[in-house]
């Protein structure tokens, strides 16, 4: 199996729904392949953050700056509709 091939297959893999045939292949790959080990387990991490609904604060600045380019995006977005 190469790097494409486990890419093309990982949300299935992650949902436990790949043919257990393929699932072996897989795992043989990621067993060898560091850079698909850390694409799996940053999805594994993200999908367990996710289950969890355990909420993360976000750094004061970057909240800030979160909220000023979203409040720039909403003005230039309500300025350019036609008016009604």
């Amino acid at each position: 199996m190469k790097c494409e091939d486990l890419l093309r297959i990982l949300n299935e893999y992650v949902d436990g729904t790949v043919d257990p045939a393929i699932c072996k292949e897989f795992e043989q790959h990621l067993a060898g392949c560091n850079p698909c080990q850390v694409v799996v387990d940053n999805i594994r991490k993200t999908i367990t953050l996710y289950k969890n609904g355990e909420p993360y604060e976000l750094p004061v600045e970057f909240r800030q700056r979160l909220h000023a380019v979203l409040r720039e995006r909403w003005k230039q977005m309500h300025s350019e509709r036609p008016q009604s």
